[in-house]
């Protein structure tokens, strides 16, 4: 799983995946450690269930995360209010 996401945010690929019960696709923009010691993914929801109606930023656990695919679709590039070092994650695998 973690390398799907690793490769997905070097070649700006879309992911989709469940979470909570909820389907997400979102484009990834950081991995890593989070400051619970947990493997997290931080990135920006383009479609799928929400937890919170309009927030598009999600910050999810790897290990609650199911059917991870990579979709096939690209993104250009950085969202509004993304912030290179996510002060969220204590180490980062890969980001943006």
């Amino acid at each position: 799983m973690l390398q799907t996401i690793v490769d997905a945010i070097n070649g700006r690929k879309v992911l989709a995946f469940m979470y909570h019960g909820l389907s997400r696709v979102v484009e990834p923009h950081a991995v890593g450690v989070s400051r619970s010691g947990k493997d997290a993914l931080r990135c920006w929801q383009t479609a799928g269930g929400h937890v919170k109606p309009g927030h598009e930023w999600d910050f999810c656990l790897l290990e609650e995360m199911s059917g991870l695919s990579a979709t096939g679709a690209s993104f250009a590039g950085e969202r509004p209010g993304y912030k290179k070092s996510d002060k969220h994650l204590t180490r980062i695998y890969a980001e943006l």
